[in-house]
Order: structure tokens, then sequence, then C-alpha cells
């Protein structure tokens, strides 16, 4: 029982608001009644955005927000607004920009000093309690802008509006002049990602190093697109040392946000939704392409995590789990020497410490001293494949031994005190984890990974809409609340694409065409083409801002684009591939300077150029013919297609109302027979899967 009062945090739904309702900051939502305060009482407002996993977020919250003194000269200075930046990621971006503009960096937790009118004239990122190591402390920061504040206003208000041009001129941006995006655009993101990767140890820098498999995934489609086996080589050898380091948690699966060192060993433990989603995508592919075992063991056991401990009651997902255990990073996943032998027989004990690599003095080090802490990271240096050849015992067995003894670790584990559980339910992030799962279920053949999808597409149907069947952004403890995002929109229906081509049932394409109508009504620039971020009935923060850049996960343009291209070959309405080509010409001007920083909009780039394939597959679903049909088309990496499934069986199929180039379409004596279009050209039907890969140029 916390003995200190609430503040009005007190009545949020939010986790991380939840964590700060105790400070004795006077904290604010963000919210009209904040601003109008500040102006009320001629006062500067100070707001501070991070999520509730954010390790930085915890150590400024517990030095600073929980400082009785620190306390004061905030309340007596500023109107204190606290900003949940997964909430409200809208708010979030505008101020991360500032950020950027006026210290050449940004992160969480970010802290904005602004006007009453919400202009922003200082930016800072984490600040200490008091001065340190060249960086300003609040405790001297707050009385130096209480000063200026009284005596140089004027300067302020100077900084304040330069800050809103700034803005307004990264906006546009977008519209300065028009670059030709094509195959060139493609090599240069590729060469760029040659340029930096890292020979040794994959990936695409040295430290952080952080998993970004969007990058990996557009390298899987120039493979296929140019047989360049570098291309394949670097994802091959990235996603193996992702899954052997201390990034993959390998007790209880699951990655973690990013490693600090090279290797991938040493991670920050937050693990994140939508970093299971993309990487669970990003080995279901690499297994498409190369048919290695580990890629499908790796992304299955990162689905066994999501769907164990990420999951809710009603099947939607939980956004996170914290890095931290009562201020203690990383203490939930770190084991020492001691531990291990005094919860395990000595021969398991030995067993488990030789193959991860565990040391008597820890092999764990502190991210900023780089101290050896005495406790352990489970990582391996070579796959359990290699260690069983090399050490001539069948894999299997030496599989079984490993899950015998970290089934018991895990059970130990989870005596542990837990991190502390993000439970919202965002939209966005479960149309990723959506797509994750009915793509893992297409391809692995398993039932279980596409009831889960189902189940939170239903949850999010039933719980997440409002009286006009518009999208909320956010879910938790039986609210819905926070009109949807463009991100919500674009990324729910990518996952009903997915789901669709996984279970044929056109309730799911049905259902993505009816929020694509909406998504563009409520977020496309018909003057300059591409997506706001926000509706035009949303609330204006300082300016309307179109995000474009890839980042942890893609942005929401770069997979609208790949969205309105399938559907455009789905349902052969030309007008949404053509909002594809606007889109590409809006932003093709930043996209020309730096195309690696935009690999999911490569992918969508990729598949415009094409060869591009409309399969349309006629059948009877009852029968061995169709499904080795279908099953086939889902085993082989072919990315640049959308499948379509027309039941022989029925007189006037669903399908047609959506598709209604399939109208004509039928089986050929009475076998299953499939219909393959390439780049607009359609080749004459057939009933042989041979032909079809040939036809798909996928038979090797």
């Amino acid at each position: 029982m916390n003995s200190r009062p609430a503040n009005r945090l007190i009545f949020e739904k939010s986790p991380y608001l939840l964590q700060h309702a105790y400070n004795p900051v006077d904290w604010h939502t963000w919210g009209s009644e904040a601003f109008e305060e500040a102006k009320k009482e001629d006062k500067p407002v100070f707001l501070s955005i991070g999520y509730s996993t954010c390790h930085w977020c915890h150590v400024m919250e517990r030095e600073s927000f929980e400082d009785p003194d620190i306390a004061l000269l905030l309340n007596e200075t500023f109107v204190c607004i606290k900003v949940d930046r997964e909430e409200r990621p809208d708010i979030d971006q505008i101020y991360m920009r500032v950020c950027q503009v006026m210290t050449g960096s940004g992160g969480w937790p970010l802290t904005l000093l602004l006007l009453p009118d919400k202009r922003p004239f200082f930016a800072a990122t984490y600040i200490p309690r008091e001065n340190r190591f060249g960086r300003i402390g609040l405790k001297e920061l707050i009385p130096r802008i209480k000063e200026w504040w009284e005596t140089r206003r004027n300067e302020l208000y100077r900084t304040a509006e330069q800050n809103l041009k700034l803005l307004r001129r990264g906006e546009a941006k977008y519209i300065d002049q028009v670059e030709k995006l094509d195959e060139t655009t493609l090599d240069a993101a590729y060469l760029y990602l040659v340029d930096t990767f890292d020979e040794q140890y994959g990936g695409f820098s040295r430290a952080l190093k952080f998993p970004s498999p969007h990058q990996l995934t557009f390298l899987l489609h120039y493979w296929k697109r140019t047989g360049q086996e570098k291309a394949l080589r670097m994802v091959e050898q990235t996603l193996d040392s992702m899954q052997l380091g201390g990034i993959n948690d390998h007790v209880g699966f699951g990655f973690h946000r990013y490693a600090t060192d090279r290797q991938w060993l040493l991670p920050h433990f937050e693990k994140m939704l939508y970093d299971q989603a993309m990487l669970t995508i990003a080995y279901v592919d690499a297994y498409q392409a190369t048919g290695k075992k580990e890629f499908k063991d790796t992304a299955c056991k990162t689905l066994t995590y999501v769907l164990r401990d990420m999951t809710g009651p009603g099947g939607a997902f939980y956004s996170a789990e914290d890095a931290d255990v009562e201020g203690e990073e990383g203490e939930f996943y770190l084991w020492t020497e001691d531990e291990i032998r005094r919860l395990l027989p000595k021969k398991e004990a030995d067993f488990t410490i030789r193959l991860f690599n565990i040391e008597k003095d820890g092999n764990f080090e502190e991210e900023s001293t780089r101290r050896t802490t005495g406790k352990n990271i489970f990582y391996l240096k070579q796959s359990l494949s290699r260690i069983a050849n090399n050490q001539k015992i069948p894999l299997k067995e030496l599989e079984g031994d490993w899950e015998t003894i970290r089934n018991q670790l895990f059970a130990m584990r989870e005596n542990r005190k837990r991190p502390s559980k993000d439970d919202k339910i965002l939209t966005d992030w479960n149309g990723l984890m959506v797509a994750a799962l009915a793509k893992a279920s297409r391809v692995f053949n398993e039932e279980q990974y596409v009831n889960a999808a189902k189940a939170a597409v239903k949850f999010i149907i039933e719980n997440m809409r409002d009286s006009k069947r518009r999208l909320y952004h956010r879910y938790r403890d039986g609210e819905a609340a926070i009109p949807a995002f463009f991100t919500d929109y674009s990324f729910f229906i990518w996952g009903l694409l997915e789901l669709y081509e996984t279970t044929f049932d056109v309730k799911y394409l049905h259902l993505a065409i009816s929020l694509n109508e909406d998504m563009i009504r409520l977020f496309w620039d018909e003057q300059q083409g591409g997506f706001y971020f926000t509706a035009d009935t949303a609330e204006n923060i300082l300016v309307r801002t179109k995000e474009i850049y890839d980042g942890a996960y893609p942005s929401g343009n770069s997979v609208a684009a790949l969205n309105l291209l399938r559907l455009s070959r789905i349902t052969g309405n030309p007008e949404f591939e053509a909002k594809t080509a606007q889109l590409l010409q809006t932003f093709s001007n930043s996209v020309s300077q730096a195309p690696a920083a935009y690999t999911f909009l490569m992918i969508a780039l990729d598949f415009a150029i094409g060869p591009s394939y409309e399969v349309v597959v006629v059948g009877d679903p009852t029968k061995d013919d169709t499904n080795n049909m279908l099953n086939t088309l889902k085993r082989r990496f072919i990315p640049n297609k959308v499948v379509l499934f027309r039941p022989s069986h029925v007189e006037h199929p669903e399908i047609v109302r959506f598709a209604e180039f399939t109208k004509e379409l039928s089986s050929k004596g009475g076998k299953s027979t499939v219909y393959v279009c390439r780049n607009y050209e359609c080749s004459l039907p057939t009933t042989s899967i041979d032909e079809m890969l040939r036809l798909l140029d996928a038979s090797g």
C-alpha cells in the first residue's frame, strides 16, 4: 500500500501513467485542462513522455519524480504533463522530432518544455537529478528556466516559433521535388546494407544492435529478385547470430529489445510485442527461403512465448514486458553458476554450464561500465545441430536433453518475481501479431497459430470499434479509448490480408476492404498524396505529420503501400495501385536520398516493379489435389504474389463479390485448377503443380 496520496493519474488506464500516480509531482494528463491551467497561472509546461517498460524512464522516476524536493520545484515552476508514448504516438512523434532537431538525438524518457500554446522551447531525453558528467540536472535546470520565464521570455518565444517553423519545413520536404523510384533504388538500399553489414556477427551496426527484421525481409525479397547470394547470406548470418545470442531468451523464449554489444550477447531486457511479431515474420520467410530447421524452431518458440505470456483472456495481445525487477535490469533472466549447480543435479548442471557458456565470475557485463556482475546470460557459440555434429551425437538426443533441463529451469525461474507486464492492447501491434501468426500457420501448417490470430481479430472487432465502426487505438481494463491512428488501420489490414490467405475465409478480406476504405477517407492527403498519421477529425497538435521512416517497426505508409498493391491485385481495382503510385511519388525525394532507411517501403516497391503474380486456385477443399496445390503455394518463398481460392463446389461463392474476375473461373475435368497471371498477363489454366511452379518461376 502506497503511503503517499495519489495524483490525478490514478484515474488513468495506462500502466505507464499509473506507475506515476503516487509521485509527489502534480501530474496532469494531456488535454485542454492542463494547457488552460498553464495559461491561467502563467506557467510553462513540463512534458514528460515515456512508456511502462522503459529502463531510463524508471531511473528518472526513482531519482527525480519521486523526490519531494524536485517535485516541489516542478510544481512551483510548471504545469506538468505525463504522456504514454504508446497510447499517444501522435504526441510522441511531434515532440521527438523537436528533440532530434534541437539536440541531434532522441529517445525515452523524452522531456520537453512548452509554452502554454504547446510550442516547444527546450528538449532533452533523460535528465539526472543533479548535474552529472556535463549533463545538466533538474535541480539546476528548473530554477534557470524559472528565471528565463520571468526575465527572458521573449527569447523562449522566439525559440519556440523557430522550432515550429522547422517542424513545418520538415513536413513540406515531401513535396519539394519528385525522384524516380525504380530498381536502382532497390540496388542502392541493398548496397548500403552491404556496406554497413557486420561480417563477423551479422546485423548492420557495431553496437547498439537492433533486430530491424524488415531489413532482413527486404534482403530476402532482393535475393529472390536478383539471385544475389550475399543478400541471402547476410540474412542467414544475422538470424543465426540473434538466435544464438543472449538477445534470445533461451529458457523462456521470445526476443529482448536489442543488444548493447556487437555480438548480440548482452541484451536490453524488455520484450516488445512488435519485435516478436516482426522477428517471427523474418524467421518464417527465411525458413521458406532456406528450409533451415533452426529458423522454424526459433519462429515457433517466439510464438510459444507470445501465446503463453502475452495473450489476454479475450485473445488479444499485451504490449510489453519490463526489463527491470525492483530497479534491477535483467534480474529475472540472469543466473549464477552456483545457482545452477544448486538447482540441478551435477550431470545436468555440467551440461548446461558447458552448453551455454556459464562462468563462475559471470559472463554478463553492466551496460555502462562493462564490469562483470557475477551473473550469466544464456547464449550459444554454435547451433545445437553443429554441436551435435561435432560431438557425434544425435541432434534429437541433444535437443531432448536440453528441453528436459530447460523445463526445469523455466519452472524455477517462474518462482522469481516477474518483470511487470504492460497489459494494454494496441490495435496496430496486434495487427502485426495477427500477420505473424497467420503467416506462420500457413507455412508450418499449425492450426494453433491461425486460431490465435482469429481470436485476436474477433476481440478487436467486438471490443475496439465505436458506434460508427471506426477503430480505437487502445484497450485496457474493460475500456476502449483513443481514436485509432493510421498505423492501427494499416497494420490491422495487413494482418487481415495474411489471415485471408491462410484461411481463405472471405470475411477477413471483406473486413480488410472495408477498413481500407475508412483509412483512405480518414487519413489520405488529397492535395499532396500519402497518409497522415492522425485522422482528419483528430486533435491538431502543432502540425499534422506523415511518417515514412521504417524504424523499430515499419511505418504506416510503407505497410499501406504494400496492402494497397495486394488489394488491387485481389479485387482487380486499379485505384488501389494508383494510390500506391501516388504515395511513392509523395515520399520519393526523401526515399531516394537514403533508401535503406525505408526497407519495408522497398518491399512494396519491389512488388510494384514486379514480376508479381495473381494466383487463383479453383477446387474442392475436401479433395487431396486441391490441398496439395494450396500447400505447395504455402511452402514456397514466392513473396510478390496474392493467392485467392474459389471453391468449385459452390454455385455462387462469396469471393466473387470482391474479386469479380473470378466469376467465370472453373475447374478443368473436375480437378483442382490454378490460374496464374504475371504482370497483368494471364497464362492458360493448369491442373499440374509442376506447371504452376514453372509459371511462378519457383520450380527450383
